[in-house]
């Protein structure tokens, strides 16, 4: 039994790059998709698809590569089932300086750190990423 299913999406999204993988296929939920929409909108990866198996259906997602050394350099889970960890709309941390980003699950949804910022809306600290 898995109980932390995001945290599996990380670890095999981190291992496929750092294996030089062109995609990575991970058993789908309506969150993971959230997680690889949001990596695709802001250009951490090139695209995702939700596959049919027959069964539950498979997200595969098409990593990006730049000089031979993967885009995401770093995916970490901050808040875990264990200790959740949550921030106001005015603690959003800036990953990176700017260049970095967070996921957060907000009132408003999953969100990357530059909308929770404009939309003035805190939440759950999902994960940081650069």
């Amino acid at each position: 039994m898995m109980t932390d299913p995001i945290a599996d999406m990380l670890t095999r999204v981190r291992n496929a790059g750092q294996a030089g993988h062109k995609w990575v296929d991970l058993p789908v939920s309506k969150l993971k998709i959230e997680i690889a929409k949001i990596l695709t909108e802001n250009y951490f990866v090139h695209a995702h698809k939700v596959l049919d198996d027959g069964k539950h259906g498979v997200l595969r997602v098409y990593l990006k590569y730049h000089d031979g050394q993967p885009v995401i350099r770093h995916l970490e889970r901050i808040s875990r089932p264990g200790r959740r960890t949550y921030v106001g709309a005015g603690d959003i941390p800036r990953v990176r300086n700017g260049l970095g980003m967070a996921i957060l699950s907000t009132s408003a949804g999953l969100l990357s750190d530059r909308s929770a910022r404009k939309q003035g809306v805190g939440g759950e600290l999902m994960a940081k990423v650069w």
